[in-house]
């Protein structure tokens, strides 16, 4: 008699179903998989066989043969010990196979048979939904995260035995009912009240938080870059259900959900340090995951020290800061991660980090100075909306008692900002723009146009900054932020002039 459990695999930030068949076969008795399976999976024979034997029941003492359909797609980690197990049990005649039909199951084993965190619950739980599936049995500690998608019955599975005692009617198991209990944040943002001058540095910030654009900052060490960017989160909008199921989604399949929160309600704040690898910030390995990129989406993506990152991990982000997305190919095929992430980096001037500076002077010849700025490709760089210098901070304003304002009023700006950018979007069939710096030619042509005295402006600018042609239309989408900031339709001339001094001078002669 042949036994079949439906389970799922993970590929990319999406699942595929998987059908485990469980027959006998000829030969010693034992237990062969097959299907495609990694070494995890080959792993589960063991396991398998002794959380069955430590639930009370016989292990068959035939040829266990377990398939993985479909044999195309690779089969990865630990969680089929679970509905393998259950197939060996159907298989056995100790439940009856419609006693598991229409349901997925998924779960690691322990040799006791107690079933362990599975990786990508999420996605699985929302494969089960949008392919029919009325109940799905997940490991107990993530019935909270699968219990959010709608309409799918979630029974948390503690033990193998609980299970069984389940099914055959012996002790139910009450399905899971997600709390309204508040969660903690993913990163506790630094509140702009707290930082001390830098005035125009927070509004350059304001500015790119209500249109979504990318930023750089130059300063000397101890300026207060670190701790402006840290406060970056706290101004930006609240996450929608989408955008936080979207994150979630993310964050379960790299395995990185913090303990206790199912739902990611926060915006991702990423800072990882500049040894990263190419693979580490885009992702990537044999079975690629996840990068830092992907783990920032929605979120700001903060690169400290930014020329001491290496040149190929800086330029393959150029692709992913267009489209939004990082495709990472690989022979067996290509796998998409979301990248829609903000970024925010902070670098010294020169190596001794004090070109410029207004008191301490700087011990760098020229031609070191420019050899460093340059690690950052011009094509980099164009990439790049607002560059801002942050200064050192005066005596009198770390020392005075004056009280900045709060990122909440700041933040309510940014929402306002953001409110008119998703009416103006609205009407734009299957448009994915969320905020200016995500229009297109199409849009910019048709949201940005400039008055007289602005063309006259920016025709002056294109020639003596000598602007590429991306350069030009993202001046034109961040005009459009501080016209919105302002609450103004039109893009007058103060809000173009406020749009170029964003632009770099950063190189030295």
């Amino acid at each position: 008699m042949l036994a079949r459990i439906f389970s799922c695999a993970v590929v990319g930030l999406d699942g595929v179903i998987v059908e485990v068949e469980v027959d006998y076969g000829n030969g010693l008795p034992g237990m062969t998989i097959v299907g495609l399976p990694d070494t995890a999976v080959q792993e589960s024979r063991d396991r398998v066989q002794n959380a069955v034997k430590n639930a009370g029941l016989h292990f068959p003492r035939h040829r266990v043969i377990v398939n993985l359909a479909p044999a195309t797609v690779r089969k990865e980690g630990p969680s089929y010990d679970l509905p393998i197990a259950l197939g060996v049990i159907v298989l056995a005649g100790f439940l009856p196979q419609d006693k598991v039909e229409n349901t997925m199951v998924i779960g690691e084993l322990s040799l006791d048979g107690v079933v362990r965190h599975a990786r990508g619950v999420l996605p699985m739980a929302a494969t089960a939904r949008a392919n029919g599936f009325k109940r799905m049995f997940v490991p107990e500690v993530d019935a909270h995260e699968a219990a959010l998608i709608p309409d799918l019955e979630i029974i948390p599975v503690k033990t193998l035995a609980d299970l069984f005692d389940h099914l055959t009617g012996r002790r139910l198991i009450e399905p899971y009912l997600p709390s309204a209990d508040a969660l903690e944040p993913l990163f506790t943002p630094t509140d702009f009240s707290e930082v001390k001058g830098q005035e125009h540095v927070k509004r350059a910030l304001e500015v790119a938080a209500a249109g979504g654009h990318n930023v750089l900052m130059v300063g000397s060490p101890g300026a207060g870059k670190t701790l402006l960017a840290r406060a970056m989160p706290g101004i930006l909008p609240e996450m929608s259900i989408e955008e936080s199921l979207d994150v979630t989604r993310i964050y379960s399949v790299a395995d990185q959900l913090p303990a206790g929160t199912p739902l990611i309600r926060y915006r991702p704040f990423r800072s990882p340090h500049h040894t990263i690898s190419h693979a580490g910030l885009v992702g990537g390995g044999n079975i690629p995951k996840p990068g830092e990129i992907s783990l920032a989406h929605r979120g700001v993506l903060f690169l400290d020290e930014f020329p001491e990152f290496g040149t190929r991990v800086l330029e393959v982000m150029r692709q992913p800061m267009e489209d939004k997305v990082v495709t990472i190919s690989r022979a067996k095929g290509s796998l998409t991660f979301s990248a829609n992430f903000q970024l925010i980096a902070a670098m010294n001037p020169c190596p001794c980090g004090y070109y410029g500076d207004s008191l301490k002077p700087c011990t760098c010849a020229p031609v070191v100075v420019t050899k460093y700025q340059k690690r950052i490709s011009g094509p980099l760089l164009d990439r790049i909306d607002i560059h801002i210098e942050v200064p050192r901070v005066d005596y009198e304003k770390l020392s005075g008692n004056k009280i900045s304002e709060t990122s909440e009023n700041i933040r309510q700006r940014v929402q306002a900002a953001r409110n008119i950018q998703q009416t103006r979007f609205s009407n734009i069939a299957s448009s994915n723009i969320v905020s200016n710096a995500d229009m297109r030619i199409g849009e910019i042509r048709q949201f940005c146009q400039l008055q007289d005295e602005g063309q006259s402006l920016m025709r002056a600018a294109m020639s003596q900054l000598q602007l590429s042609a991306r350069a030009y239309h993202r001046i034109l989408k961040l005009s459009r932020t501080i016209a919105d900031l302002a609450g103004s339709e039109d893009i007058q001339s103060p809000h173009l002039a406020e749009a170029l001094q964003y632009r770099p001078k950063l190189m030295i002669g």
